[in-house]
C-alpha cells in the first residue's frame, strides 16, 4: 500500500505544475486572433499561427487607474507589490515560491538563510494573504459539499437499485415508477444547473420555505445550539439540492443499468438457485458488483461538485469558495483564483486516489500492487 500511494502522489507533482502553468498563463493573457487575409493562401496554417497574438485579458489595476485620486506613485507600488512589472516567468516563480514556502529568489542570491517561508499562497488584490481568505470560506464549501455529497449517493443508489428491481417487476405500478424516475432523471439531466438554481431561487423568494444568502439568520449566535443546527441545516438545504440534481439523475440512472447488468449475472443466478435469501442476493452478490462502476466515478463527482459550487453559491449567495472564485476571477485576482484551481485540482486527484483504494477494497480481484 506505501509504495503504491508514494508513486501515486509522486505521479501527480507534474500533472499539478502543468496544471498551474496553464492557469497562470490563461489569466495573466489571452490569445487574441488578428485580421486573417483572404482568400487564404497554401499555407494557411501557418498563415493563421502567424496572426494569433498575446494580449492581457484584465488589467487589475484597471479601477485604480480611472480613480484620479490615485497618483502615479501609488500605482507604481501596487504594480511592485503585486509583481506586474516583472516577466511573466517571474510572476509564475514568485507565486510557485509563495505555494512551495520557498523564496527562489534568495536560492539565486544566496541566502540560504532566507530561502524558507511559510506557504501563503501569495496577496489577494487588498493586500490580505490568500490562505487565510480561503480559510474564512473554505469550511463553508466543505459542509456545502459532504451534504450534497450525501444527497447524491444516499438517493443516487437507492433509487437505481429500486427502478432495476421494478423494471423487471411483473406488477404495472413498479414499471410505472420505474418509468417516472427514469423521466425525471432525464429532466434533471436535461435542465442546466443555473436554470434550476434561478427557478428554486424564486420559489424560495415567493413561498419563503428556504433562506436565501448567508449560512446562518441574522439572530442565529443569540440561540441555543440546537436551533442554530436547525437554522445551518436549513440555509444549507437549497444549494445541497441545487448542487446535487444533477449527480443525482446521472447516477441513479448509471447504477440502473449497472444493477440489470448484473442481475442477469451467472453468479447472481447460481445464488438464487442455491435459495439463498433475496436480500442475500442483493447486498452480498449483486449490489457490490454493480458498484464498482460507480466507485469509479466518485473521483469525478468530488472535483465537479467544486465547480458547480461556483454557480450555486453566486446565484444563491452562499458564502462559500465558489462565489469568492468568480469575484476574483472578475477583478483579475490572479492569486486567490491561482489558488481555487489548484485546490480543485487536488481534489481531482483525491478522489480519483480514494476511488481506487476503494475499488480495491471492494473487489478482491483488484490489487493496488
Amino acid at each position: 500500500m506505501l509504495p503504491w500511494l508514494f508513486k501515486r502522489i509522486l505521479s501527480t507533482l507534474p500533472l499539478l505544475l502543468v496544471v498551474s502553468i496553464m492557469g497562470f498563463s490563461l489569466m495573466r493573457y489571452h490569445v487574441v486572433l488578428g485580421p486573417i487575409d483572404l482568400p487564404l493562401p497554401t499555407g494557411h496554417i501557418i498563415h493563421v499561427l502567424d496572426r494569433l497574438e498575446l494580449k492581457h485579458p484584465v488589467d487589475p489595476l484597471a479601477n485604480l487607474r480611472q480613480n484620479p485620486q490615485i497618483t502615479p506613485e501609488a500605482l507604481h507600488k501596487e504594480e511592485m507589490r503585486l509583481g506586474l512589472t516583472q516577466p511573466m516567468w517571474q510572476q509564475y516563480l514568485l507565486w510557485l515560491g509563495s505555494l512551495v514556502g520557498i523564496k527562489f529568489s534568495a536560492v539565486v542570491s544566496g541566502q540560504w538563510q532566507d530561502v524558507w517561508q511559510p506557504p501563503s499562497l501569495g496577496q489577494t488584490m487588498s493586500g490580505e494573504p490568500v490562505i487565510r481568505v480561503m480559510s474564512e470560506r473554505a469550511g463553508n464549501t466543505l459542509l456545502l459539499n459532504i451534504v450534497a455529497m450525501v444527497l447524491t449517493w444516499g438517493l443516487a443508489i437507492p433509487i437505481g437499485v429500486f427502478s432495476a428491481n421494478a423494471a423487471r417487476s411483473r406488477l404495472m405500478w413498479p414499471r410505472l415508477l420505474d418509468q417516472g424516475f427514469t423521466l425525471v432523471s432525464a429532466l434533471g439531466l436535461a435542465i442546466p444547473g443555473f436554470v434550476v438554481a434561478l427557478l428554486l431561487a424564486v420559489v424560495a423568494v415567493k413561498t419563503r420555505w428556504f433562506p436565501l444568502g448567508g449560512l446562518q439568520s441574522d439572530m442565529a449566535l443569540t440561540w441555543p445550539l440546537s436551533r442554530q443546527l436547525i437554522d445551518i441545516i436549513w440555509h444549507l438545504m437549497l444549494p445541497a439540492l441545487v448542487l446535487s440534481i444533477g449527480g443525482i439523475a446521472s447516477l441513479q440512472r448509471q447504477m440502473r443499468s449497472n444493477f440489470l447488468e448484473v442481475s442477469h449475472a451467472d453468479y447472481v443466478r447460481m445464488a438464487k438457485a442455491r435459495g439463498l435469501p433475496p436480500l442475500t442476493v442483493l447486498f452480498r452478490h449483486a449490489l457490490p458488483n454493480a458498484l464498482n462502476p460507480m466507485i469509479t466515478l466518485f473521483g469525478f463527482e468530488l472535483a465537479a461538485l467544486l465547480s458547480g459550487a461556483v454557480l450555486v453559491e453566486t446565484v444563491l449567495g452562499y458564502p462559500g469558495l465558489g462565489a469568492l472564485t468568480y469575484q476574483a476571477a472578475l477583478q483579475g485576482d490572479v492569486n486567490l483564483v491561482m489558488a481555487s484551481l489548484i485546490l480543485s485540482a487536488i481534489l481531482l486527484v483525491l478522489g480519483n486516489l480514494v476511488a481506487d483504494m476503494l475499488l480495491a477494497w471492494i473487489d478482491p480481484r483488484i490489487s493496488l500492487s
